[in-house]
């Protein structure tokens, strides 16, 4: 039955000014004029205005590991009681070269990983992606390395990052290591990677980043380089979330009194003292040292227990939710969880990202 704006408005509520701007604006279906007044039919529903949603953000992913930086950059996962929310970026292509990684990544963050070396690969990402995201390889940056900077074989690979920059022309780049990036001894280094991204027209950001003050149980020093198109918004680091940082007990306190368990990775090596590194005990009431990725005996002994921490409380002080799993053996696992960005420092890295990035509706 057709009825007057007015008399539709009484129905649900509304003006009769506010429902014939609507009528202009062809927002209902049966609304039409009878000589000057609007009728519309009083059993068609009132217009509900559809929300904006923007389209996802895009990123391509260069030697992803297990996936503890996407993890970070996708969100939504919980790590001791805390939400980190679910985010707009979307991975569409990752690599890494290490089969084992590559099976963990794909276990928990998605197909969209390819394995092989990224300097046949990188032929094949995508066209355009809204960000470029990776951790470059720090073994000749690291102070614990050879300190052969750029020159080495495997902290040379950031060159591949750059090209990837150079071909998907992303808007937002974010490069991750070691902070021995910043000692005296790789000024060289710093120096031409700034160079070689700043001659694609992006200015970057330089900064050292504490993982304790970001909700990450451990001490670790990373430095993330984030660039931006020059005349764009530049970015700002994420603020200090974590005023007293999360202690060692805290993160894995509640695991003393679980038993071995495979499935959960709770496994830890029957090393002895080595003699070399890695020998220290956690201190159950400060954050847990540097989780490293060799295999000779590096990983910490419990603050309380007579053992190395298991795979599980590596994990743990690295930020992995209890739902991340890792399907490999101890020694992979080893590996994974140390070479990996902590998920909850990516997570407020990239929530500083996101602003930045200008995309349409859908």
């Amino acid at each position: 039955m057709l009825v007057s704006l007015p008399e539709y408005g009484k129905i649900h509520g509304k003006s009769g000014y506010t429902l014939r701007r609507m009528a202009e604006k062809n927002m209902f279906n049966t609304a039409h004029k009878i000589g000057r007044n609007w009728v519309v039919d009083s059993s068609e529903s009132y217009p509900v205005k559809k929300r904006a949603v923007k389209r996802p953000i895009t990123v391509v992913s260069l030697f992803s590991g297990c996936g503890g930086m996407d993890l970070g950059f996708v969100g939504g996962f919980d790590f001791l009681c805390r939400r980190y929310e679910k985010t707009d970026f979307n991975i569409i292509w990752a690599n890494e070269i290490n089969p084992a990684a590559y099976e963990t990544y794909r276990s928990n963050i998605g197909n969209h990983i390819i394995v092989g070396d990224i300097n046949e690969e990188i032929a094949n990402i995508p066209e355009h992606a809204d960000v470029v995201i990776g951790g470059f390889p720090c073994q000749d940056i690291s102070i614990n390395g050879k300190m052969l900077g750029i020159s080495g074989k495997r902290s040379g690979l950031y060159t591949a990052i750059v090209e990837a920059v150079r071909k998907l022309t992303p808007q937002v780049f974010v490069a991750e290591n070691v902070g021995g990036l910043l000692l005296k001894q790789n000024e060289a280094s710093l120096k031409k990677i700034l160079e070689d991204f700043s001659s694609l027209g992006y200015e970057v950001s330089c900064q050292p980043y504490h993982a304790e003050d970001y909700g990450v149980p451990q001490s670790r020093e990373r430095v993330f380089l984030v660039g931006t198109k020059a005349g764009k918004p530049k970015f700002t680091p994420p603020t200090i979330v974590t005023a007293t940082p999360i202690t060692a007990k805290e993160a894995i306190g509640d695991l003393e009194a679980v038993a071995k368990d495979k499935e959960f990775s709770h496994i830890w090596s029957l090393a002895n003292v080595s003699g070399e590194q890695g020998n220290r005990r956690l201190l159950a009431d400060r954050p847990g040292y540097t989780i490293r990725s060799e295999c000779h005996g590096n990983i910490q002994f419990h603050y309380s227990l007579p053992r190395r921490i298991s795979m599980r409380e590596a994990a743990r002080i690295q930020s992995f939710p209890d739902t991340f799993r890792f399907p490999g053996k101890l020694r992979e696992t080893e590996r994974q969880i140390g070479n990996a960005v902590p998920p909850a420092l990516a997570w407020h890295v990239a929530r500083a990202v996101e602003p930045l990035i200008e995309r349409e509706s859908v």
